[in-house]
């Protein structure tokens, strides 16, 4: 799991890559877990860096560690938004030819995190195509994987499961900067695989996909 980044307050500043745009309004359940800006790659002799925050759906990952009596504490829900920079600056007009270009990099770096976040067989799936709410047009890229579950012998829960199926989707898209934003959640109701009854645990795959979407689409 990335660093807890603290409050908004500690974010890090950086003239030439400000945040992006994130819907805060709609994040009132979800808590920020990230916010950095790094060097990502080089594209046509540029720097790209990435403005980047993290937010994680931490009622969830209670549920979860409580059910388990603490043995499983790790993320399960999160979403993402990055805006890129470019150092030197691009001539005007460049950047939203670059879309398709940072586009198989934004998937491969999401791949490797869903990875770092302890996912197996993790793999590229469909496209999708959604509309922001300003009405720009984004090709998202559905990525699975799955979560193994530890030996859970000595905890008061006997999950139904081996593994935890997980789906994520990443878009990229230009908005006045080159955004990228996606995120990740169970593909089963954890309520069902940990055998459970907690209330937290009750999120569907379809509702979470939904609000996931929505968030994406809210970027901008």
């Amino acid at each position: 799991m990335a660093p807890d980044a603290g409050e908004d307050g500690d974010a890090p500043v950086d003239p030439d890559v400000p945040p992006p745009p994130v819907p805060s309004d709609r994040l009132d359940d979800w808590e920020r877990t990230d916010a950095t800006v790094d060097r990502l790659y080089g594209v046509d002799g540029a720097d790209v860096r990435g403005h980047t925050l993290v937010y994680e759906d931490r009622r969830l990952r209670a549920g979860v560690r409580d059910a388990t009596g603490g043995t499983l504490d790790q993320s399960w829900r999160f979403f993402f938004a990055t805006r890129l920079g470019f150092r030197p600056p691009l001539a005007p007009g460049v950047e939203p030819t670059l879309v398709p270009m940072v586009r198989p990099e934004a998937v491969r770096r999401f791949r490797a995190d869903l990875e770092d976040r302890g996912g197996e067989n993790v793999e590229r799936g469909r496209r999708e195509r959604v509309r922001t709410e300003k009405g720009e047009r984004v090709r998202l890229r559905q990525v699975t994987g799955e979560i193994p579950l530890p030996d859970l012998d000595q905890t008061a829960v006997s999950p139904a499961v081996d593994a935890v199926p997980v789906e994520g989707w990443v878009g990229v898209w230009y908005d006045d900067a080159v955004l990228v934003a996606g995120g990740a959640y169970p593909r089963t109701a954890l309520v069902r695989a940990f055998d459970a009854d907690d209330e937290r645990l009750s999120l569907s795959p379809s509702t979470a996909r939904e609000e996931l979407l929505a968030l994406v689409r809210a970027v901008g």
